[in-house]
């Protein structure tokens, strides 16, 4: 263990080595990086433990520089456990790099099935107790944190002491087609109100979508489309994403010798916002987090978008209607333009036609839930359903819901301590009653 100093924190390095396949508890193993976060004045306490997961899949814990957002608020009272998933951060990484090493696409794709929430609750199970010597643990989860916690709830509530979901209560059995045929008119709403906002920004997402289309320009080897660009959508479902992408759109064309033309600034902010290179996972695991009861999530972004036609560039080009960004989805026409995805374009479709992944939540034991358990859900959340996690809440003994539309789905991050603040105060009033 390494410890060291940030303003009024101790930290500490944790790696753990887990089963690859928990079904298989002698075979291969991997390692999980976990990083404790004390206050400075109490490193010396016996404190309770909160377990942070962060939202993906396929991003490591946030690295925080020291008490900002809701941890400051956290260690008041916790010992903090930053986790890095399972193939995240610096746990055991799975990309473009590491992956060959499995072997070909269908050894890659029998790998990445343990990389679930089922495998990351049972990682958290093994961690447990060889920090709190046994004792349960809160739990704070955001987004895709929070469907492990969920997950936690059905397969081990002994491990809880209490549970914080901030926009991440998932449907216990919906189908991946299911999610994004509810997703894509939160969409469209976030990008009309976008467009309400900045009223110029249609003009300049044609102008720029036209271009792309016509030129086919790349950036460091990342090709760039309108479907590309279209997928900047996904900042607008955070609180300052519109703004963001106003100021990313207002900046993109220069007039060179030939004609106005795509900025290099311009291209370059594309290929980052766009880019997998960082957070493979997320791209390779995304509908396989939905997979459940024994149907193939079979592309099914991409398949849905097909019902609603007002997303196809080629025809929002073709006519005079505004151009619709999209975002929280992934498609295979990501593993050919991004070269952090190319070579794994074959094992991510293997994923797509997996059809025997084992069901995530146990809806009777949830409906006996003992465990404390709070939820933040953002009003029009446009990564998370609010109508499916209502659902969810409503099948969770116990769980009180928080239903904000102060906050967009970063909420946990924008809001910092007042949003954990707020869970904490519900559980415990649930756990006196």
């Amino acid at each position: 263990m390494n410890s060291y100093r940030q303003p009024g924190l101790v930290l500490t390095d944790h790696r753990f080595t887990v089963p690859l396949d928990h079904g298989d508890p002698g075979g291969e193993t991997i390692e999980i990086f976990g990083r404790e976060v004390v206050a400075s004045a109490k490193a010396g306490e016996d404190l309770p433990w909160l377990l942070y997961l962060e939202g993906g899949p396929g991003f490591g814990a946030r690295r925080f520089s020291g008490t900002e957002a809701w941890l400051g608020r956290a260690v008041r009272e916790f010992r903090v456990l930053l986790l890095d998933q399972r193939g995240t951060g610096l746990s055991t990484p799975a990309g473009r790099q590491t992956l060959p090493l499995r072997g070909g696409p269908r050894e890659q794709a029998a790998y990445l099935a343990h990389f679930r929430a089922d495998s990351i609750v049972r990682d958290c199970e093994l961690i447990r107790p060889r920090l709190t010597g046994g004792a349960p643990w809160t739990v704070l989860g955001q987004s895709f944190g929070g469907f492990c916690a969920v997950r936690y709830l059905s397969a081990a509530p002994e491990g809880l002491r209490s549970v914080l979901i901030t926009g991440g209560l998932p449907s216990l059995d919906a189908h991946a087609d299911d999610v994004y045929r509810a997703a894509y008119p939160r969409i469209e709403r976030k990008v009309a109100a976008h467009y309400a906002r900045y009223p110029q920004d249609v003009a300049r997402a044609r102008a720029i979508a036209a271009y792309l289309a016509e030129h086919r320009p790349e950036s460091g080897g990342h090709r760039l489309t309108p479907e590309g660009f279209q997928s900047l959508g996904i900042m607008l479902g955070t609180g300052n994403g519109s703004h963001q992408l106003h100021y990313l759109l207002e900046n993109a064309f220069v007039e060179g010798a030939h004609g106005a033309e795509l900025s290099d600034a311009f291209k370059e902010a594309m290929r980052t916002a766009t880019s997998f290179a960082g957070h493979p996972l997320y791209a390779l695991m995304h509908e396989a987090i939905y997979g459940q009861g024994g149907r193939p999530t079979g592309w099914a972004a991409e398949r849905v978008r097909a019902e609603f036609p007002q997303f196809d560039a080629a025809g929002a080009l073709a006519g005079d209607g505004p151009l619709l960004f999209t975002g929280e989805s992934i498609h295979p026409w990501h593993f050919d333009v991004d070269p952090a995805l190319r070579p794994l374009r074959e094992t991510a479709g293997l994923l797509a036609a997996r059809t025997d992944w084992p069901v995530l939540y146990d809806a009777e034991r949830l409906a006996a839930n003992e465990v404390p358990v709070a939820a933040a859900v953002y009003h029009d959340d446009m990564y998370v359903d609010t109508g499916h996690a209502l659902g969810t809440a409503s099948a969770i003994r116990g769980l009180r819901t928080w239903v904000t539309s102060e906050y967009e789905h970063d909420g946990v991050r924008a809001g910092g301590p007042r949003v954990l603040d707020r869970l904490l105060a519900l559980v415990r009033d649930e756990s006196e009653r």
